[in-house]
């Protein structure tokens, strides 16, 4: 049930992501007087699942889940029509129009992307603010393994700055770090900087970033699950626990280090309970739990946000999005990082969304996603969105258009390096899989 969950949610976002995209080119080709031929959700190669034809439009559902399209009269694209473009050009065709609506029936996929991702930010501004943990004044500073250790981190360090920038958001420094120099932390009282070695940052993405940074806080409990050994020893949210076996746990991953190594055995957990100190008895379970869950409400700073103060709110965080999304290739095309062996595709994706629905985890990722396909296709490879402006700009500038053997030799050369990316892509999600069995 977990795995359909993680993939009808992925199947939702890209659906409702391509629909609107390819919408964005639709409605001002319409506009224009531009006949659209085809509108498709995915590809329908061979043959479609779907179809039916409204007006000069057919509208339809391919088989193949890779995008859709919209396919419109008079325009040299992946499908590669040539025969309607030997004939003389008639008034409704793309190529008949002036550049400049050319160019806007051109960008109009990426601004509907971009529009809807600031949307949603906007909106999840207002309703829910914005909740975070700030990165230069934590409690009890970080928590690292021992590849944080290999960057240079050490638990107890205040994370000041990153190439010189104040650390505002803890997940942001998370993130900065990949991308960053240098790092600048407070330890013992003193400023330390380092700078931040690519080679550790392998084995980073190695791990997808798990646990190398994290962030400590008091062993105070919040969830209890039911039926579990804490809820029948009588363990309540609020309880802050003081030590194990008489062993001082002032902080969660002592609490938890101490309950893992004592898989099905009995323990004392002495806690803090409205000012009392009381000793509960408990035996660990089997998988090495107990069933209960930290509270980090101490950490979290919320900032509220009114409609009006959210909008340039919700535009500034898709720009900050779509600004990470740019800086990733830093780390992508550097070899000593190794992160190409990181980049997923459809199936790794998919690995990704959560097991049980979370309309948080929707809405999020689906305006990160959004911003994302805005990027790639503004990319000026032939076959993508951009290819076709990087063209249209040329013939606005130069005041005459490529010829068509340059558009239908350009498309070919798009179509070939985007499907090898693609296969590259998919060959990486597909090997990773593999190697979890190996």
């Amino acid at each position: 049930m977990g795995l359909l969950i993680q993939i009808l949610t992925f199947v939702l976002i890209i659906s409702i992501l391509v629909i609107l995209h390819e919408f964005g080119h639709y409605l001002p080709a319409k506009w224009f007087k531009t006949r659209v031929e085809k509108f498709y959700l995915f590809f329908d190669w061979k043959f479609s699942l779907f179809k039916k034809k409204i007006g000069e439009t057919e509208w339809g559902i391919g088989w193949l889940p890779l995008g859709g399209y919209v396919k419109i009269s008079g325009m040299i694209d992946e499908s590669m029509d040539t025969e309607q473009m030997k004939k003389d050009p008639e008034p409704w065709e793309f190529r008949s129009k002036p550049a400049w609506q050319r160019l806007i029936i051109m960008l109009g996929g990426v601004t509907v992307n971009f529009l809807l991702a600031w949307i949603i930010y906007t909106g999840l501004l207002v309703s829910n603010g914005d909740s975070y943990i700030p990165a230069d004044s934590l409690k009890y500073g970080i928590l690292v393994d021992s590849i944080g250790e290999k960057i240079g981190l050490r638990t107890g360090d205040q994370i000041l700055a990153i190439d010189g920038k104040k650390a505002r958001k803890f997940t942001d420094a998370t993130f900065d770090i990949l991308l960053g120099d240098d790092i600048t932390v407070k330890r013992d009282g003193q400023e330390v900087n380092f700078p931040i070695p690519p080679e550790a940052l392998a084995d980073v993405l190695a791990t997808q970033g798990r646990n190398f940074l994290s962030y400590r806080h008091k062993a105070i409990l919040d969830s209890i699950v039911p039926n579990k050994p804490a809820a029948k020893a009588g363990l309540q949210s609020g309880d802050e626990i003081i030590a194990v076996n008489n062993k001082k746990t002032a902080f969660w991953n002592e609490f938890t280090e101490e309950i893992r190594s004592h898989a099905n055995k009995e323990i004392t957990v002495t806690v803090n309970r409205n000012g009392s100190r009381k000793d509960i008895a408990l035996t660990v379970a089997k998988d090495s739990t107990i069933g209960v869950g930290p509270s980090i409400e101490d950490l979290m700073v919320t900032d509220n946000y009114s409609f009006i103060a959210a909008i340039p709110a919700g535009f500034n965080r898709t720009i900050e999005v779509l600004t990470k999304q740019v800086r990733q290739f830093k780390i992508i095309f550097n070899t000593k990082t190794k992160a190409y062996k990181s980049v997923r595709g459809p199936i790794g994706i998919v690995d990704m969304m959560p097991e049980k629905w979370r309309w948080g985890f929707f809405w999020n990722f689906l305006a990160m996603f959004s911003v994302w396909l805005a990027f790639v296709n503004l990319l000026p490879i032939p076959a993508l969105d951009g290819g076709h402006v990087m063209f249209l700009l040329y013939e606005i500038i130069s005041g005459r258009p490529p010829s068509e053997k340059v558009l239908e030799r350009g498309q070919i050369i798009g179509f070939v390096i985007v499907m090898g990316l693609m296969a590259v892509v998919f060959g990486n999600d597909i090997w990773n899989i593999i190697k979890k069995f190996l």
